[in-house]
């Protein structure tokens, strides 16, 4: 009988399934990267004559190049989940990336199968109404696709790493997590990370029920069944955030499972901070059409909603790590 050489708290070689997540990720990545590298190049592959993005060529080229390494890190992150030197990271290194891709791909995960739904049942969608073309349909379809895939492959792999490494904090009843874990500190996290949330979810309320309040007036003319179903979703991760991060807090429910709370806030929290920052990122970048420019109601609804969703990440961090001290 032969004994293991692996190190203490390792994982052995990735199994036959992780091996297979891993790939499906990276190959997951190929169809934006290649649209993005081609886009780069010059090519327009996928942008129809007159978009405005042939209008901005220097911006644009920028701005692809960063997402090309935002989604090159899926890749990185796909080999980190399953490499045992993955193992070894620094939590913190592999928590920051994770939370972001978590954040930036589940509200895609989300929202585009309610916007081909919405379709399905005679909806209309942004692009039908934007005075200037942007993409050819079929590019939204292979992006989003691909990111779906990219999402469900990497949060699979997540999940798995986080029960071989940190398994232990993972268990046992909303109730067993000891007082100190849940202290001062964390429970303040927890009440101004909600507090700041009640701004922005209440203009998503608005937005998703017909109001123009803060909207500029190119979005308004875009408003369609994809904008109200997208509206919906970000109230949706308010609630999901804020429900999840005051469970752990202040334990109603005594006898509750500590995994549905933290799984709640881990992906609500970073939907609303990575997210609202990219929106944030976005609204702050240079227009030169007034109608499209973002307005400060606009411009403050994705700062309340980041700052949120990083104050109640923050409680959650707080947790975890004084459970595991």
């Amino acid at each position: 009988m032969t004994t293991s050489t692996a190190e203490p708290g390792l994982s052995p070689q990735p199994r036959p399934v992780r091996s297979t997540l891993r790939a499906v990720a990276i190959v997951a990545c190929v169809p934006y990267l290649a649209l993005k590298i081609a886009w780069i190049a010059g090519s327009r592959v996928g942008i129809p004559a007159g978009s405005v993005l042939l209008e901005h060529r220097a911006l644009v080229a920028v701005a692809n190049s960063v997402t090309v390494l935002m989604d090159a890190a899926v890749v990185v992150l796909a080999l980190l989940l399953t490499r045992p030197w993955g193992q070894r990271v620094p939590a913190w290194l592999l928590a920051v990336p994770m939370w972001a891709a978590t954040g930036l791909l589940t509200p895609i995960m989300v929202g585009f199968p309610l916007q081909l739904v919405g379709v399905a049942f005679g909806g209309t969608k942004m692009q039908e109404a934007a005075e200037e073309p942007f993409l050819h349909d079929w590019v939204f379809n292979v992006v989003y696709g691909g990111f779906i895939v990219q999402g469900l492959a990497l949060g699979t792999l997540f999940v798995l790493y986080a029960r071989d490494r940190w398994g232990h904090l993972l268990r046992g009843k909303v109730w067993d997590l000891p007082s100190r874990a849940t202290g001062s500190f964390m429970r303040t996290s927890a009440v101004a990370g909600s507090l700041s949330a009640l701004f922005p979810a209440a203009m998503h309320v608005l937005w998703a029920t017909g109001s123009t309040a803060g909207l500029p007036a190119g979005r308004i003319a875009e408003r369609t069944t994809d904008f109200y179903l997208l509206e919906g979703s970000r109230i949706g991760f308010v609630a999901v955030a804020v429900t999840g991060v005051l469970l752990l807090a202040f334990r109603p429910l005594p006898t509750l499972s500590v995994r549905p709370p933290l799984t709640m806030a881990w992906i609500g929290a970073s939907a609303m901070g990575a997210w609202g920052g990219w929106l944030l990122l976005a609204s702050l970048m240079p227009e030169t059409d007034g109608a499209e420019s973002s307005s400060v109601m606009l411009t403050l609804t994705y700062a309340g909603e980041m700052i949120s969703g990083l104050l109640l990440t923050w409680a959650v961090a707080l947790l975890l790590r004084r459970r595991g001290a």
